[in-house]
């Protein structure tokens, strides 16, 4: 049986910067091809995807991923009981999400054991991990926790309420769970497997890392008093990044589910899902020292692949890394590359049914105009691959 996967790949320039920091401040790298590159790791590249999201949809289609998951879910428990508030409603919620995820959600010791010390209330309980869950999983453990609210530890031990607080937590995924997965270490057979992959972005070639020194001079010096009023070093690289990211479709159509509404195509919960992703991933941008550099650069180059095999990475273009000539500049040669690559590996490996559609700008990037069909905008591209998904969906049944 055919698939149906869905491929974004990115050339993006971005000047000195610093998105993504080790555990030392300086930029991340890797060694591919023998030398060193810039690398952006794919988890950087994903929240900074799940932000643009809010840009893109209601709150009532995304989720929530955090600790404080009690506070959350104990806002909405309030919103519907008025009466059930506070240390009430933390207490309440916290029984309800261990009914519905198997985790502990309890104060922190350390926090509690503090509050304690200073004669303070006890904080509110917090999951010993990052629990993400849907808006609309929130809200339907927030109807059934008012409804045993009176006695919520009584309430739960029936076993049908329960197994609706477990139903609730593993129905109605939002988007970004259904796109990038929810793993529940203490109940697996609620985790959600990912339907995209995102790569770790790479420069197409090698890099140095350099520091900047820096002096902050104090606003209230005197002239007697001259010097600096702190000093510094901010590690950073400049890179042209090949991002790639590729969506199973078949996976994200399992997690989502069709179309509940009788006047929506049942395609539509996974069109707009797609659509949200590649706008989401193309125009996001990690914001690690944002503030210092202002690196807010677009791709040049933007390729979008639909094919029914296998997810197929490009990066192999790169292996040998570019080499800027004597006027500078690494995009040309990197669109180079791919316009002879990709032809190649699609004879070798592709089929058919492969479709690409392309986004570029600039004279550097005429190399791979005859990759695939030219469109003349993001929001152009996001609608062409949002349809053909839908009809590639339609066609199957």
């Amino acid at each position: 049986m055919s698939r149906i996967i869905l491929e974004v790949h990115v050339l993006q320039n971005v000047p000195p910067s610093n998105l993504n920091r080790d555990d030392t401040g300086t930029p991340k790298s890797a060694v591919y091809g023998g030398v060193t590159r810039a690398r952006v790791s794919s988890q950087a590249w994903k929240r900074a995807t799940r932000r643009y999201f809010t840009k893109l949809l209601d709150a009532g289609e995304l989720g929530v991923r955090t600790k404080r998951v009690a506070e959350v879910l104990a806002e909405r428990i309030t919103a519907r009981a008025p009466a059930v508030v506070g240390p009430a409603a933390w207490e309440i919620a916290a029984e309800v999400l261990q009914a519905a995820t198997g985790s502990k959600v309890e104060p922190p010791k350390r926090k509690a054991d503090s509050a304690k010390k200073k004669g303070a209330e006890e904080p509110a309980p917090e999951s010993s991990y990052l629990m993400f869950l849907s808006s609309r999983q929130l809200d339907g453990l927030a109807e059934l926790a008012v409804q045993g609210a009176a006695d919520i530890k009584g309430f739960l031990k029936d076993k049908d309420n329960k197994a609706r607080a477990k139903r609730i937590a593993d129905t109605r995924h939002s988007v970004d769970i259904a796109l990038f997965g929810r793993m529940v270490a203490d109940s697996p057979d609620i985790n959600v497997d990912a339907a995209t992959q995102v790569a770790h972005a790479l420069s197409v070639h090698q890099v140095s890392n350099e520091s900047d020194y820096f002096t902050a001079v104090d606003d209230r010096n005197s002239g007697a008093e001259p010097g600096a009023g702190m000093i510094g070093t901010v590690d950073f690289n400049s890179a042209t990044l090949y991002r790639y990211a590729a969506v199973d479709v078949d996976l994200l159509e399992r997690n989502l589910g069709k179309g509940l509404d009788a006047e929506e195509s049942p395609t539509t919960p996974v069109r707009r899902a797609v659509e949200a992703f590649v706008e989401g991933f193309v125009a996001s941008l990690p914001t690690g020292k944002i503030n210092t550099f202002g690196n807010h650069t677009l791709p040049d180059a933007v390729v979008v692949t639909l094919r029914s095999s296998r997810p197929v990475s490009f990066v192999s273009a790169f292996e040998k890394p570019v080499v800027a000539d004597e006027f500078g500049g690494h995009m040309e040669t990197a669109c180079a590359r791919l316009a002879d690559y990709i032809p190649e590996i699609e004879r070798a490996y592709g089929d058919e049914s492969t479709d690409t559609w392309l986004l570029r700008i600039g004279p550097a990037t005429q190399k791979v105009s005859g990759l695939g069909t030219e469109v003349p905008s993001l929001k152009r591209l996001v609608d062409v691959a949002g349809a053909a998904v839908a009809d590639r969906l339609e066609r199957r049944g």
